[in-house]
Order: structure tokens, then sequence, then C-alpha cells
């Protein structure tokens, strides 16, 4: 499985990355350490996350996710070197952004965050304080390398000019919602961007929120999960939903394996794409993830699932 370099940085892994989403949440601390231990141990090195992780939560709280990896490399401390960190923070300018790097330092139990990323665009913001603060930040030592998350082509684009006009930090990285099931919202003008600008690439919601791994084909497998009783999944359940995992289960049986790894490969074999970001709450799911990168489809496979992943083209609009 060979590792790939983040954007023009000095960040190189194994193309995938274990989503801290769950952390807190569907995973307590005790399986969510078992999952960081196996991810670690079979070879996996980056472990994504947010200041924002898990405050949605039951009886969790804003920054629960980093306490628990944190907590996990405190009892664990051979194991920082072995690890790539990366979060997030939601609010860009100086004082918010250095009040979030201080916070997350502490509770991931860390000297230095790896990839430290603009959660969503703030155009209440000057894009040069943003990155001046970035700058300082890794002048001390605080941060590696910086990402955005949720930024659109044009923004892409002018945090770039703004960075090599004024020697400020580069944006290494994006974070895209990005699946087989929601394609338009990043290829096109998106992902030509990234390319253009050398981005890597780490899509969230990659198993569009599970249903991708094929569990939930009608109204009652809702309640197989907490994203199933909610409406997170539900809007997938369409004619080309089910398409898709129809694709990606001929596909699995093809090659020998699951449709999680499946979905995960396919968007290996996307020119742009890095590595994609996906959870576990069980050593199984981890086990499906960990195979995507060792899965090399077939022209047939990928043409397979594009076809059934198609958008639909717009009927044109009547004017007059």
């Amino acid at each position: 499985m060979d590792k790939r370099r983040l954007g023009n940085s000095d960040l190189e892994f194994r193309p995938i990355a274990l989503g801290g989403l769950v952390f807190g949440w569907t995973a307590d601390e005790t399986m969510s350490h078992r999952l960081l231990d196996a991810f670690v141990d079979a070879g996996g090195s980056l472990v994504e996350t947010a200041e924002s992780y898990t405050f949605w939560a039951p009886q969790s709280a804003w920054g629960r996710s980093e306490e628990v990896i944190g907590n996990w490399l405190r009892r664990n401390p051979g194991k920082r070197d072995k690890v790539l960190i990366a979060t997030k923070c939601t609010e860009l300018s100086r004082t918010r952004l250095r009040e979030s790097v201080e916070a997350s330092l502490a509770r991931l139990n860390v000297d230095c965050i790896d990839l430290f990323q603009s959660h969503r665009d703030d155009t209440t913001v000057p894009l040069e304080e943003t990155l001046s603060v970035y700058g300082e930040l890794i002048r001390e030592g605080k941060i590696r390398c910086i990402g955005a998350s949720n930024h659109d082509a044009e923004r892409l684009a002018e945090a770039d000019r703004v960075a090599r006009t004024n020697d400020l930090p580069r944006y290494q990285s994006l974070q895209p919602h990005y699946n087989l099931l929601e394609r338009s919202l990043f290829e096109g003008a998106l992902e030509e961007q990234c390319l253009r600008l050398g981005l890597g690439v780490l899509p969230y919601y990659p198993l569009a929120a599970g249903f991708l791994t094929g569990k939930y084909r009608s109204e009652a497998d809702y309640d197989k999960s907490v994203r199933g009783a909610s409406q997170t999944v539900r809007k997938y359940m369409t004619p080309r939903g089910l398409a898709v995992l129809d694709a990606l289960h001929a596909v699995a049986h093809k090659h020998g394996t699951s449709s999680t790894t499946v979905a995960l490969a396919w968007l290996l074999h996307r020119r742009s794409v890095t590595a994609p970001i996906a959870s576990a709450t069980t050593l199984g799911q981890l086990e499906a993830l960990l195979a995507a990168p060792c899965l090399d489809l077939d022209a047939e496979s990928l043409a397979a699932l594009d076809a059934a992943s198609a958008v639909p083209p717009q009927p044109p609009s009547i004017v007059g």
C-alpha cells in the first residue's frame, strides 16, 4: 500500500484517513481506542477530527473527539510518531484561531498539530488575516501545514492568490463532501481547481453516512443505526440510490470484497483524491476501510459504478 503526499506538504500517509466524528458518540472511548490501535497497527496514520466533534451527542461536549484521541496518546506515548493528527477550527479570526489551536493542542495532548484546517469559509474575516495567523503558528511550531474544508473553487483560488502575493502559507488540502451519490458537490469546477492548485483532497462522508455500505435497503433498515434513525440517510433511498447499491454489490461480489471497500476504492481511482476520511464503530468496519487502498478496480467495474451514479441531466428551463 503506497503512501501519498498531501498537496505540496511534507505529510505522507497511506491513503485512508480514520475519521474521529464518531469518537465519544457512536463509538465510546474504549472502542475508539481499540479502533485507533488497530488502525495504526495496520499501517494507517492520518487521524482526522475537529474541535466541534461531538458536541451534538448526548452527554458529550465540544472537543470530546479530540479529548478521546488525546487520552489515547497519553496512554500510548510511543504512538505519537506513528500518527498524523488533523483537526479543524470553525472561526477564522486572529483571536479565535489562536484560542482554537491552543485548546486543540491541550485536548489532543500534542505539541504540534500536523494538519490544521479552516472548517468552513468565513467571508467576514480577511483571508490575509487568517493566513497571517497560520504563518505565525507554523513558525511557532504549533502546526505543520494548513488545509481548507467546505470552500468553493473561487475562494480557494483567492486564498492561494493572497498567500502567494503576501508570502503567506498556502492551503495544502481540501475536505469536500464527496461520494458516489453526491458527485456534483465536488466534480467540475471545484475538482478542477484542486488539481490546478495541487491540493490534496480528503473527501468526507465518502460512504454517504453509511448508506453506501448497503445496510439500508428499505425503511425497515433505518433503525440499524443512529444515522438511519434520523433523516440523514433517508434522502438517498431513491431509484438512483438503490441502483448505486446494486452496482456496488455486483462489483464487490466480483472482487470478493464488501460494498464499503468498493465505494472507497472508487474514490481512490479519482486523480484528484488523496485519501477518503471514513469512520468506523467496530473493528469489522475498520477492516473494510483499510482494504480499500489495496483494491484495484478494473475498467469494467469503474464504468459500471460511474454509470449507476451519473447525475441525471437537468431539464431545460422554460422561458416565456
